[in-house]
This record gives C-alpha cells, structure tokens and sequence, in this order.
C-alpha cells in the first residue's frame, strides 16, 4: 500500500461532505463530522486526504504530548517544560481500530510500578497522539458505547482524564473529531449523535459520467500514486493556503445579533433537545463566513450550518431516519428576519422570483403539512382484531389476474410500546449492553482475582491481603510493601450483555387478516425497540407458502429490521417447522462467529402448522431440537378470536419458555411470568 496519500482535491463530488471537513479544519472547536454513508462511497479516502492539508503545528521538543510552546499545558505530564526552541511536525491523523481498548485510548498507568516503587509511569495513550491532530474513527456506530462516550467527551472538553487507582493524570487533548458509518451497521445511540457537531449523508452518484471519472481517477492513482498526487500539488497547496487564511480571519468574524436570533429560532422550531445545538450552529456559520473570507455571519451561513448541524438531532423514535424539513427551515429564517422598509423590494431578493412569498404575508399557504403524514393502511389496533373473521391460508392469497399474479398483501405496523424486560439466564462473557447479566468491563465489583493478561483493574485490597502475610519472609524494612508480580489481584465486573434476538415470524395467511397483523407487527417493532435500547444485534426469519426465508442475517442494524417487517407480506401456508430449522441452522452459524453473544429466541406465531403430513408433529421435533441446545425461548402468542386451540402455548413448552400474548407482552405481571419460568428451568437444571 502506497505511502502517498490520494489529494484531497482529486475527489470527485461530494461537497456536504467536503465542506463540513474543511469547516472543522478551520474551526476544531464545531466538534468534528459524523460522516453516514453506503459502503464504498470513499469515506476513509477523503478523511486520510484531508490531514494532508493541515497545516504543521510547532511542538515544544521532547513533549509526547505536543504541547505548544504559546500556549503550554501546566497539566501535562511531561512538564513543566524549560525555555527552548519550538520544534515544527505535521498535524498527526491517528486511526482508531474498532477492537480498541479504553486503556489504549487514555493511556495506561504501570500499576505495578506505582504500587511498589511509588512513581507514576504513564504511557499515552491515542488521544495523546491526536492533540492538535485529527482522530479518525472508521465505523464509529460498531464501538462499545462507553469507549464512543469516552472519545467524545475528551473531544467536548478538549482534555483527557486517566484515573487508576487514587493515581490522576490529565493532559490536553484537542482535535478534529471525525467518524464514519455505515447505517445497515446500526445507528449510534443519540445522546452520542448530538455529541458529533456536523453530520453529512453521502450516496454514491447514479450519473454516469461521474462515476467513470472515479474510476479513471483511482486507476491512475493505483498505477502511480506519486506521479498522480503530483498533478494536484498546486491544489493542494492553494486549498491548504485557504484554510490558513481562514484559520486567521476566524476570530474577527461578528456573530450579528440577527444571525443569532435566527440559529435560535430555527433550533425552537425543529424542536431539538438542549442547547448543543444552538451553540454549534454559531460556530459552524462563523467558520463559514471566515471559509469565505468574510467577517460577517449572512442568513446563508445560518441556512447552510442548520444543513449541517441540525438533522442528527431531529430524531423522536429511534427508527426515524435523520433529516430536515428545508421548506420549514426557509419560512423560520424568513420569520425571524430583518423586517423590510417601506421603500424596499418586498421580495428581498435580487432577481425578484417568488411573487406572493414575501413578508406580506399573503402568498399561498399551501394548506401546510398536518405533521402526521399520510394515513397509514389498515386501521390501528384498538383490540377489536377478534372480532374479525379468520381468514383461512388459501383465503388471504392474492388472485391471479391475466397479468400475473398479484402481490401478497402488506398490513402496516401498529405504534410500537414498551416492553417488559425477556433475557437469557445465566451469566455470560458477550459484548456490553443492557439485557442479560454478564462480567463486563463496566458494572460493580463481584470478586477479584488473578490477572488474566495484562493488569488493567486493580483490585486494590485483594491486592494487600494477598501480599501481607508474605512482607517478613521477604525482609520488609521500610513502610513500603514489597510486593511481587503474584501478588496482584484484577476486578471482576458484572454488567449486562447484548444479546443476539431472533425473530422467528409466522406470515402465512392464518396471520393475515389486516386488523390482526397490525397488531402483530406493532409488538414485534416494540421488541426491536427494546432491542434497539439494549444494544442488541437482531435478526428475522419469516416463513409462509412453502419455505422459511432469513429476512434479515443477524445484525446491529435494527433499523434495518424495522424496515424489512414494515414490507412484511402476508399469506400461504404455515411451514412452521421450517421457520424453526432456518433458526437452528442461523444460531448455529452465529455461535461459531461470536460464541461468546448468546441468543434470545422470539417465535411470533398462533401455532398452527400446515403444508404437509404431520406438520404440527414436525413444528414438535424442531422445538426440540432447540430446547435441546439449550436456547433461550419466547413465544408471541398471536392467535385471537373467541375459539383458541392453544397451540402457541404447546410450541412454548416445547422450546422450554414462556408464552406471551399481546396483551400480556404491556403487562406487568410478564416480567414475574419470565423470571418465575427461568428460575424453575434452572432449579431443574441444578438438580
């Protein structure tokens, strides 16, 4: 892989993403971009690309954290640092791998060294590397949350705190701030989201033209990346220039009260929460006033920073994807701008287009969105799904006409709710989250013991107790302890894990009338939220007709799952047995990739199976055959009507868990349903 990195200059299109890059090079303090896009849209490129372009920094020399010598850190611990000539090095650009710890990230103190010699021998860590730099984050929405919370609050306060043990060390930590994602990865949590200063969307270029010119652009750098970097130096240099220039001007732009009273406005009107936004949108139109070499905040600056800092923040369900209403963002600015004088063009505007918009007042309402948006199909559950028919599996198919035959019908989803608490018993090893019991690397102590690996959590008074009756034997003559390298004892945590949710969901025509499947879909959309909440990775099978079919492979993307149960369609057969192999044969692909992550399985059915001989018998065997390895089960129990068979509840007990109606799934007493259900399976277990 070439050393040269691809300009900055050579990438074709993308110019939300270009400029929020280049307004967090001229002003760090906007807090850095979160960068969502499709796989393979030259994100990671264009980041690389830009720590090319910013300028060199002078460093004080010696200092492993790169204090300027104008302005040096009194907390940093490689000071105080003696009157000397400033040295000069490039801004770094440091890369976070996805797997990092938290110590590598702060840095890590030798515990060993501070508890038997008594000094304090700390190695930075990546946000030392990065002050005064960039810190790239490629696929941010895939860290553990608390190591995301970590980064961005060192980047909110610009210093970085390590605390080990009674032992503190603090030290400046400034920096540009920029994470990419992928949403099919899943989404960051939002109190991380409104911590990015400037999101931007990028997509591919469906012209053409401009897709042939990345590919003639990337080939020719492949084929000579010196030669190719050399064709855009004298961009570079100018772009590189630019930024400098408006590095300087910065502090001479004036925020008018005007430019004010619109930033604020126009936050009250989208409604976002605190007051991050408000302080952002200022800094990104100052920078972008000094990016244009002005010393003035226009109503454009306001217009294009509210593009830019307001769209992650307008999210009220975890599913809504982000955005921003422009034609409401242009009357709020038009609301709370300079009242025209009476000599002036109404229109404001230098070509005069927009008769009838101006601040008279009288042009065309246009009767104005009702904020609700369009009716959805089907009516919503109100629990009279009951008194419906049921149709049979040959009557919720569609007729075939003469062109073909038609869709299988979509019910919309009912509006989802809070659900009780399911999770898999036992205590387990997987990835953080907020679902079943697990040693974790956050949550209280339980026990300690010997290290395992590097020493990262002390346990402190284990730690004594194992050195004390040892300190005669070893000629203890000081108040000092002598300890050795057996002595030390490590924390054990217990927390909460993610866990892997399989939805397992009957869509065959038993399921289909429009009343019933609303219902249906709106308590499998509460469980993805409480999945979404929990910080677990979720997948779908469903099944009707013939077969069952994964929907969705196990992923962190429950957005992603949201959408797919929205275009659900419903109808066929009832190949129950098959939905529940597709979900053995799932599980066990997913516990050779990650068998730490333990599964939660949701079957959503009434029980009934159709579509061959013995089919119930067979749905028995395959509920069997995953009780046998020991998964954890519920099943929704969807059948209605004033006639049940109770066939859910048979599948439940053949898979070893609870059955849960819709109705019961809201209620209180489904929480004392499961834990009584767990705490019986693992007293038989026991004996």
């Amino acid at each position: 892989m070439s050393d040269v990195r691809y300009p900055f200059t050579a990438i074709v299109g993308m110019a939300d993403l270009r400029l929020g890059l280049l307004l967090n090079a001229v002003s760090p303090a906007v807090g850095g971009v979160l960068v969502r896009g499709e796989k393979g849209t030259a994100k990671s490129t264009m980041v690389r690309a830009l720590a090319g372009l910013l300028p060199s920094i002078a460093t004080v020399p010696g200092c492993r954290f790169a204090c300027d010598p104008a302005a040096v850190d009194p907390q940093c611990p490689d000071g105080p640092h003696p009157l000397q000539a400033a040295g000069q090095r490039p801004a770094h650009l440091v890369e976070l791998p996805v797997g990092v710890s938290e110590d590598r990230i702060v840095g890590s103190l030798d515990l060993e060294r501070a508890l038997a010699e008594g000094v304090k021998a700390y190695e930075p860590g990546l946000l030392a590397k990065a002050h005064r730099g960039v810190l790239y984050i490629d696929e941010v929405n895939l860290l553990q949350d608390h190591v995301v919370d970590l980064l961005l609050d060192a980047a909110a306060m610009g210093r970085s705190y390590v605390e080990r043990e009674g032992v503190s060390v603090r030290h400046a930590a400034r920096f540009l701030l920029v994470g990419t994602m992928n949403p099919e990865e899943g989404e960051l949590r939002p109190q991380l989201l409104d911590r990015f200063g400037l999101t931007v969307e990028i997509a591919a270029t469906r012209d053409p033209g401009e897709r042939a010119e990345v590919v003639r652009r990337r080939l020719a750098y492949d084929a000579d990346p010196a030669g190719f970097a050399a064709r855009y130096a004298e961009d570079e240099r100018a772009l590189a220039e630019r930024i400098t220039a408006a590095r300087e001007l910065l502090p001479k732009v004036a925020l008018t009260d005007l430019a004010l009273r619109q930033i604020t406005a126009v936050c009250a009107a989208f409604e976002v929460d605190g007051l991050r936004a408000d302080i952002v949108m200022a800094r990104t139109a100052v920078a972008l006033a000094a990016w244009d070499g002005r010393t003035e905040v226009t109503e454009e600056d306001v217009r294009q920073a509210a593009r830019l800092a307001l769209p992650h923040r307008r999210r009220r369900n975890p599913f809504d994807a982000p955005g921003l209403d422009e034609e409401q963002l242009d009357r709020t600015l038009a609301e709370h701008s300079e009242p025209a004088g009476p000599d002036e063009d109404p229109d404001g505007g230098p070509d005069g287009d927009g008769p009838g918009d101006g601040p008279d007042g009288n042009g065309p309402d246009g009767g104005g969105p009702d904020g609700g948006g369009a009716p959805a199909p089907g009516t919503a559950p109100d629990g009279s799904a009951a008194s419906e028919p049921e149709p049979g599996p040959e009557a919720s198919v569609p007729p075939q006409g003469a062109g073909g035959p038609a869709k299988a019908p979509v019910a919309a989803a009912g509006e989802p709710y809070r659900t009780r608490l399911f999770k898999v018993p036992g205590t387990g090893k997987g990835a953080q989250g907020r679902r079943s019991p697990a040693e974790t690397d956050g949550g209280h102590t339980i026990r300690a013991r010997r290290p395992q690996g590097a020493l990262s959590r002390l346990h402190l008074s284990a730690t004594l107790r194992a050195a004390a009756p040892h300190q005669l034997a070893r000629g203890r003559d000081s108040r000092a302890l002598v300890l050795h390298r057996d002595d030390f004892r490590e924390q054990v945590r217990q927390g909460r894990e993610s866990n892997l949710v399989l939805f397992v969901v009957d869509a065959s025509g038993s399921m289909a009338a429009r009343q019933r499947m609303t219902a249906v879909k709106g308590a499998v959309m509460s469980l993805l939220m409480d999945a979404y909440q929990r910080r677990d990775k979720i997948g779908m099978i469903t099944f009707r007709g013939a077969a069952a079919e994964l929907a969705l492979p196990p992923t962190s993307s429950v957005e992603v799952g949201a959408a797919r149960l929205e275009q659900l369609p419903t109808g066929g057969r009832t190949p129950l047995a098959a939905g529940l192999l597709r979900a053995h044969e799932v599980l066990r692909v997913e516990r050779m990739r990650d068998p730490h992550r333990r599964p939660l399985l949701v079957v959503v059915t009434d029980g009934r199976a159709t579509g061959g001989r013995d089919a119930l018998a067979q749905a028995g065997r395959a509920a069997g055959l995953l009780a046998g390895q020991g998964v954890a089960s519920v099943v929704l129990d969807c059948e209605s009507g004033p006639v049940r068979l109770g066939l859910a509840r048979t599948l439940a007990a053949q898979l070893g868990g609870p059955a849960v109606t819709l109705d019961e799934l809201r209620a209180e007493g489904v929480t004392a349903l499961v834990h009584a259900h767990r705490n019986a399976t693992h007293h038989r277990k026991a004996a």
